[in-house]
């Protein structure tokens, strides 16, 4: 998080209570040219990469010749950067592409697609993998391709293992990381008869059983246990939270292990709360953008300025490629509570690190009083409240949400970067 001397690093709030525990164990509306499908060129070049990962090369090479791409950026994810090279190699040979860069700064997650680093780059398209969509691609500044990257696993032993474990006729749900989500459906469909009643949620505009960090379907009342395939707890972890009387188990598809997880729910609801008391009652707020590709919403920041104005409150806005314990706190004299549009998990992670009251936009509406805190609804969450919500970039998340699948304010997306450039132009011009 920091390498300033002098700071301590924070540990992050992951609400692991206990050691995982080991038990027993599309349609395609335009076909791809044969020309491409069918290059030996292509396929031998394809075959240097693991077998199991789908890259979609030949779709981005179909896509990269369609849009006549001189200049492609490829964003990955920290995980697969090892691939970049070979792909970058791939379309320069394949995709008629002059330049391909590599972007190196740190991706977390969809919501950090750098469109906007890439049209600084000179770029003309941009090749984002890894993540879903939640940018949509007709607001980014330059054409955009998602790929999920689909890893195929054991899919015989995550069966196995289930079947080990549950009673026949439990009421099951799965989810896990975009990269499984094919995993998923053919999962089910092996376990449908045992299990008929399993069933993959979805939390749109997410794919079906896809979860987030900051986002998770909330599962229909009578789930008896979650089986979620993912190598890391993160992601979990966000399920977890939106369905707390739920037992959750992980699979882990590399180290073909199915073990029991547990969230210390009540550990992580009295900080926050304590966090949104502490922030209500400070009167000079700091409003952090995320400035790290797409992370921070300026629809939801106008929103909180609009807020906080009418609380009677001061505030500053300050904009941050990264938000860390040590960055504000050299920013802090003189802010009680900061507020940061960035990614709701820093604040529930990582918060009790800060020196300040951090809270993420949900906290921050809450502690300005616009909506009741999860603990004064009723629910499946601790001693009978509502969950703590899990709904940032759903669709049909609440007003604190970042998502950008409603309808677009003014000044969104290409428009807007349209409108700069003008603007830079004519001054320019003077």
């Amino acid at each position: 998080m920091t390498d300033e001397p002098g700071v301590p690093e924070p540990a992050r709030f992951s609400g692991q209570v206990e050691d995982g525990q080991a038990v027993p164990s599309t349609t395609v509306l335009t076909p791809i040219p044969d020309d491409i499908m069918q290059d030996p060129g292509l396929r031998e070049a394809i075959a240097l990469l693991p077998a199991n990962y789908n890259f979609e090369i030949h779709k981005t090479v179909w896509r990269l010749r369609r849009a006549g791409a001189r200049t492609v950026a490829l964003q990955f994810p920290e995980g697969l950067l090892m691939y970049a090279c070979v792909i970058a190699d791939i379309l320069q040979a394949h995709a008629g592409v002059a330049r391909a860069y590599v972007m190196g700064d740190v991706t977390f997650g969809a919501c950090c697609v750098d469109d906007y680093s890439a049209v600084a780059l000179g770029a003309d398209f941009l090749v984002h993998y890894g993540h879903s969509c939640l940018v949509p691609v007709d607001i980014t500044s330059i054409p955009c391709m998602y790929v999920f990257v689909d890893i195929q696993m054991d899919l015989q032993h995550l069966v196995d293992s289930v079947r080990l474990t549950f009673s026949r006729g439990t009421n099951l749900i799965m989810a896990g990381t975009i990269q499984f989500a094919s995993s998923l459906q053919q999962a089910r469909a092996e376990l449908s008869t045992d299990f008929p009643s399993l069933a993959i949620p979805q939390a749109a505009p997410l794919s079906p059983g896809e979860v987030l960090g900051c986002t998770a379907p909330r599962f229909p009342p009578g789930t008896d246990a979650l089986v979620f395939l993912a190598d890391g707890r993160f992601h979990l972890e966000a399920a977890m939270i939106a369905n707390p009387g739920v037992p959750a188990y992980r699979y882990d598809p590399y180290a073909r292990s199915l073990t029991r997880e547990g969230y210390d729910h009540k550990g992580m609801q009295a900080a926050r709360r304590e966090a949104i008391r502490k922030g209500a009652r400070g009167e000079v707020w700091g409003l952090v953008l995320g400035t790290l590709g797409r992370q921070g919403n300026p629809a939801l920041l106008a929103s909180l300025q609009r807020l906080v104005r009418a609380a009677g409150k001061q505030y500053i806005v300050v904009l941050l490629s990264e938000v860390s314990p040590a960055k504000l706190a050299a920013l802090s004299p003189g802010v009680d509570t900061w507020v940061q549009v960035a990614c709701p998990r820093l604040s529930i992670d990582w918060g009790e690190g800060f020196a300040q009251p951090t809270l993420n936009p949900y906290e921050a509406f809450v502690a300005l009083g616009e909506v009741p805190g999860w603990w004064e609804g009723d629910g499946d969450g601790e001693g009978g409240a509502a969950p703590y919500p899990m709904d940032y970039y759903s669709s049909t998340g609440g007003a604190w949400a970042g998502t950008y699948h409603r309808p677009k304010p003014k000044g969104s997306g290409a428009a807007a970067l349209a409108r700069l450039r003008a603007s830079r132009a004519g001054k320019a011009s003077e």
